[in-house]
């Protein structure tokens, strides 16, 4: 087994082993063999952890929410309380990350504020004079950073320089060149006072606009080149005995062989949005400035054509650029750290998110003291088995949270866990296995995939087989089988949409490397079936429709489908590239408890149906849309079929709901029927129409059969004919026992006072249905003495 694969099982297997269970209101230690501790701290309601083992802020909450808790939160007075205990009683000083709750998690936003116009420079290769100059005085720097965007005309191949900048003293201090290859890329170098640095970073030479930053600091000679907010390179050795002059002239599109003039080595293309600071440029900030993400510190110079002077062949022209962060709002500040613990009030502040600290994870007390217990248990055969094929005589008894870091250890751990899944199928799987698996699923899902240039097929065949398995041990955890299962890990696990939620972070994330070379992929289990779409806009569009697996004895099947309109409108808004990712899932509803009543307002108030509740009724289906890899909001319609059969005595009318992850975040979410519409209700399925995309399902509320108007009075009318057919023929019967004069006996007796009790209980009962219908207290005492007189003439005397 590789190293890779040996640290993945090494935070799995202490998944289901843990040390310690602290069950009073202090701190217990863990410690581990690494120098690793874990400090627990348990409130009347609540249980802190707090990691020594430092990570970045999306890494410790990626790690949080795997031990089915969050970051903890300050603002709420028992977090503060428990946290700030935690932390005197461990008498940690460092910096920690805390959790902001004013930042929520980015959603799919508006399509028409994702494309920005922006004022653009165009070099034509009518001459090669042509160059802009950016007419402001520059300052010393002892750092310096320039972004830019370019479109790199394709058709040329000659080295070219996008800017320089020259001082009266020297005139090579600043530049960035780029040359094309003969790979199809154009390669990016700079020159830092007169020192060329290699060709390395570099970008597609496909004519589209990519986002540049380069950036350079005095105090230690480093410099780095980001390319779409990706560091591409970087290295240190430059000169560090002196800034970078003043009062130079910043020239775009030629390089100044003398102060200012003397052009040559000229760039043909467009350049826009070209902004300067004295400061050096961390990654958050390439990232969050490529998404159009404003930083207003430190600016020398921000993007605006009426302060360039420009040569006449130069046209200025109107740039369509693709900004998420005009609505997302990236933020560049950093993010959320508790400075100082011990003033009063805390200290808080903003650190670069990339910075390694310790972190507190919250949880409710239950949940902690639940997973303990599970952990003490014996391991199963599933585990056993996963421990005897990855050459592991043991598992590690401790946690690393670092373990789990990259896409290889993913791959290799879902590889192994699969084949642990079917070699141990018959014993299957027992709580603590799920709980594990969850956790892992979890972990995986959040592991950054970043795009890399020299992406091979050998890579895109590595990640598709991570999704494989993936999905395969999902569809595992989902299985029918497991329903009681689920049931015994609801204290920990908030349920399967769990899973269902590292699916759609999973699959949202690797499909841009999934979808690299093909534009259909289907991965298909026999509860789960994924299947992603992509299609070019700018190649003409086409509506997309995706359905559940076929089956025999259902004709009508589970669809999901975006409009053809909505794409259309999506082309209409700049958008070049529709990737939809859908996903079928057919053993949920089982998985839900079946005493847990979904608590919705009936549909039906007019008083004719007496409601009972409301249970989920059909399969889940999902769609996720991305435009230029990027979440959009889209209407779509879909088809469910009803799964659930109408006990005796009761009716259902089916309800247009969706999973909401942010209703109840602490109990991992809620159904919610918000811009969801029932388009038509069929036989056996229902047709829904939702005005954004996540996932589907059908809520059927639960009635009590009852008859309407009509049938009441046909009922009546009917027992009205019946009971005076039958007292005409007692009263015929009673007639001709006296005109025959049939002798006196006790027989004779017993059957005339059947007759005449029949007779009676026949007449009040129709006059009990007259009664029933009539609101009047009075008629309730009637009925209550029909009633009685009924029970007392059926006990006829012997």
């Amino acid at each position: 087994m590789t190293g890779a694969l040996h640290t993945g099982l090494i935070l799995f297997s202490f998944m289901v082993v843990c040390k310690s269970e602290p069950t009073h209101a202090g701190p217990d230690r863990v410690g581990g063999s690494h120098g690793q501790s874990e400090l627990v701290h348990l409130t009347s309601h609540s249980a802190f952890q707090l990691f020594n083992d430092s990570l970045a802020f999306t890494r410790a909450e990626s790690f949080c929410r795997g031990q089915f808790s969050s970051l903890a939160n300050l603002d709420q007075t028992e977090d503060r309380e428990g946290t700030l205990e935690l932390l005197q009683q461990t008498g940690l000083t460092l910096a920690i990350w805390v959790r902001d709750p004013s930042k929520v998690a980015s959603k799919p936003v508006a399509l028409a504020k994702q494309y920005v116009q922006f004022p653009a420079l165009n070099f034509t290769k009518e001459s090669r004079e042509g160059f802009a100059r950016v007419n402001m005085s520059f300052p010393a720097l002892s750092s310096v950073s320039v972004c830019v965007r370019v479109q790199w005309d394709p058709e040329w191949n000659e080295v070219s320089t996008i800017f320089s900048y020259a001082a009266p003293v020297f005139t090579n201090e600043f530049q960035l060149r780029g040359q094309a290859d003969m790979q199809e890329r154009i390669l990016l170098a700079l020159i830092i006072h007169g020192k060329h640095l290699p060709y390395k970073a570099s970008f597609p030479n496909d004519g589209a606009w990519h986002h540049i930053c380069v950036t350079w600091r005095r105090s230690i000679g480093q410099w780095a080149i980001y390319v779409d907010g990706i560091r591409k390179d970087m290295g240190s050795g430059t000169d560090t005995s002196r800034d970078i002059h003043g009062d130079g002239i910043l020239i775009l599109g030629q390089d100044q062989d003398s102060f200012g003039g003397n052009f040559t080595e000229p760039y043909f293309g467009a350049i826009t949005d070209l902004n300067v600071w004295n400061m050096y440029l961390e990654t958050r900030h390439a990232s969050a400035l490529n998404a159009c993400s404003l930083m207003s510190q430190k600016v020398l110079f921000s993007w605006n054509p009426d302060y360039l002077t420009s040569h006449p062949v130069v046209k200025e022209v109107q740039a369509l650029l693709f900004c998420p962060a005009v609505d997302q709002q990236m933020e560049l500040q950093g993010c959320r750290t508790l400075q100082r613990w011990s003033d009063q009030p805390p200290l808080f502040g903003l650190t670069d998110c990339l910075e390694r600290l310790p972190f507190i994870c919250r949880s409710s007390r239950e949940r902690y003291l639940k997973m303990k217990q599970m952990s003490g248990t014996q391991p199963s055969a599933f585990l056993n088995h996963l421990m005897k094929i990855s050459n592991k005589t043991q598992p590690v008894l401790e946690q690393q949270p670092s373990g789990l870091s990259s896409l290889a250890q993913a791959s290799d751990l879902l590889e192994i866990s699969v084949q642990a899944l079917e070699d141990t199928q018959q014993e299957g799987l027992q709580p603590t296995d799920m709980v594990s698996l969850i956790q892992l699923l979890s972990l995986a899902a959040d592991i950054p995939s970043q795009p890399s240039a020299s992406a091979t097929s050998h890579r895109q065949d590595s990640i598709q087989e991570l999704s494989q398995h993936f999905i395969s041990v999902a569809d595992s955890i989902i299985n029918e089988e497991n329903a009681l299962k689920w049931q015994a890990i609801r204290e920990v696990v908030n349920g399967p949409m769990d899973v269902v939620k590292s699916i759609d972070r999973m699959v949202t994330s690797l499909s841009p490397h999934l979808m690299a070379e093909t534009d259909h992929l289907t991965i298909h289990r026999p509860n789960i079936k994924v299947e992603m779409q992509q299609q070019s806009l700018q190649e003409g569009f086409r509506g997309s429709i995706f359905c559940g697996p076929e089956t025999e004895k259902h004709t009508n099947l589970d669809c999901i489908s975006v409009p053809l309109q909505k794409i259309q409108d999506l082309h209409n808004n700049g958008f070049t590239k529709l990737t939809l990712v859908n996903t079928w899932y057919g053993s949920l509803r089982p998985l839900f408890s079946a005493e847990e009543n979904i608590t919705m307002v009936p549909t039906v108030t007019d008083g004719s149906q007496r409601y009972l509740g409301t249970v989920l009724g059909s399969s889940v289906i999902s769609t996720t849309a991305l435009g230029d890899d990027q979440p959009v909001s889209m209407a779509v319609h879909f088809q469910l079929r009803h799964r659930v059969q109408n006990p005796t005595g009761t009716v259902y009318d089916p309800v247009c709901a969706f999973w909401d992850f942010d209703l109840s975040p602490e109990a991992g979410g809620w159904w919610n029927t918000k811009g969801c519409e029932v388009v038509s209700k069929e036989y056996g399925y229902t047709v829904c129409h939702c005005n954004h995309t996540t996932n589907f399902a059908l809520l059927l509320q639960v009635y009590e059969a009852q008859r309407s108007p009509e049938n009441e009075n046909a009922l009546q009318v009917l027992t009205f004919i019946g009971c005076g057919v039958s007292l005409c023929g007692l009263l015929f019967t009673f007639i001709l026992f006296i005109a025959v004069g049939v002798p006196k006996s006790d027989r004779t007796t017993v059957h005339k006072n059947l007759i005449v009790s029949l007779g009676i209980a026949e007449l009040l009962l129709m006059c009990s249905d007259w009664a029933s219908a009539n609101e009047l207290s009075p008629a309730d005492l009637l009925c209550s003495f029909c009633a009685l007189t009924l029970n007392f003439c059926s006990c006829s005397p012997e």
